[in-house]
């Protein structure tokens, strides 16, 4: 979740401190607290101190659930601010890596867009396609904006359609068409004298915003609680007046699914689920003042949750696996 909001209307520099401090409380979390003050860092315009954070992350002696992505931001952030040749070794580094998850592909692929190197871009994007879409029904959501970018920029590039971008405009959801949005004479029609071609350009404008800012600045999600099995039995355990919170793991599992579609059919959007654990738990419990014996803490620590970035979007795409951890896909499981 990055933010896109301009300086203008936000002190950027006062919610990265904010996030940093956060950070120090939270260890845990902070390789995704950082991230996003450095996010805030850079629409700041201090960029050296963005990359101060990606460096402070990246020698860690933890270890980084990503650190792909901590790279590409960095190399991208580099770019920025004059350090190029540094940025295009990161970036070869992370092509060579090849990591399985696509938001470094699509970052490093969207630098070398943003300076003007589409042939690479391009290149970047289907590498990024090869080695993540599989033979599923459908590409997993977080693939779609490998196949976005790569339709954009080979449409920049003149090159005829292939099989990955009509997949592009088929899972494209815009009232835009795909191809109408990346259409390179859409820049001309800027110039344009014509009220009824700037009308246009602006109706366009405004679709591809909305589908961005929807994709990345989406607000916390309505997050559901989930006790993996061992944490729920050290929980009870623990705990045994909560059994009549929790009667059984399995009734636990079928409550929450149960649950976020009655949130969905009653029109609520952004739906995740937040997985729990004691020690975090009984840590959150302590913070508040309060025993972890009271049931009314337990929506509140799935909101911190999700507040701190634990959240995984609810329901998962049609090829992921059952956000319950058994090794079945989610309509084979819970989506049944």
């Amino acid at each position: 979740m990055r933010p896109d909001t301009p300086a203008e209307n936000v002190d950027h520099t006062t919610k990265a401190a904010r996030l940093e401090r956060t950070a120090g409380l939270y260890p845990e979390d902070a390789e995704t607290l950082l991230l996003r003050a450095a996010a805030h860092l850079e629409l700041s315009g201090d960029r050296p101190a963005a990359t101060t954070l990606y460096d402070r992350l990246l020698a860690s002696a933890e270890t980084l659930d990503n650190p792909a992505l901590v790279r590409a931001l960095k190399a991208s952030n580099l770019w920025e601010y004059g350090h190029e040749a540094e940025a295009r070794a990161i970036i070869e580094g992370i092509r060579t890596a090849a990591p399985r998850d696509p938001a470094p592909w699509v970052i490093v692929a969207e630098a070398l867009e943003a300076h003007d190197e589409l042939e690479a871009a391009a290149e970047t994007f289907t590498e990024a396609a090869r080695l993540l879409l599989g033979p599923a029904d459908e590409p997993p959501a977080p693939t779609h904006p490998v196949l976005y970018g790569r339709h954009r920029v080979r449409r920049m590039l003149g090159l005829p359609h292939d099989d990955w971008d009509t997949l592009a405009d088929t899972l494209h959801t815009s009232p835009v068409a795909l191809d109408e949005l990346h259409d390179p004479k859409r820049v001309w029609s800027l110039g344009s004298e014509n009220p009824a071609e700037l009308r246009a350009e602006i109706s366009r404008l405004r679709a591809e915003l909305g589908a961005y800012r929807e994709a990345l600045s989406r607000p916390f999600p309505v997050a559901v609680l989930h006790w993996p099995a061992p944490e729920m039995s050290e929980l009870l355990s623990a705990y045994p007046t909560l059994s009549s919170e929790y009667p059984s793991h399995a009734e636990h599992l079928s409550t929450i699914e149960s649950s976020l579609r009655e949130l969905s059919a009653s029109g609520t959007a952004n739906l995740g689920i937040v997985t729990g654990t004691v020690p975090s738990y009984e840590a959150f419990a302590a913070s508040e003042g309060t025993s972890p014996t009271d049931t009314a803490l337990l929506p509140q620590y799935a909101t911190t949750l999700a507040a701190r970035g634990r959240a995984v979007a609810w329901p998962p795409g049609r090829g992921a696996g059952c956000w319950c951890g058994a090794e079945r896909r989610y309509r084979e499981c819970h989506g049944a």
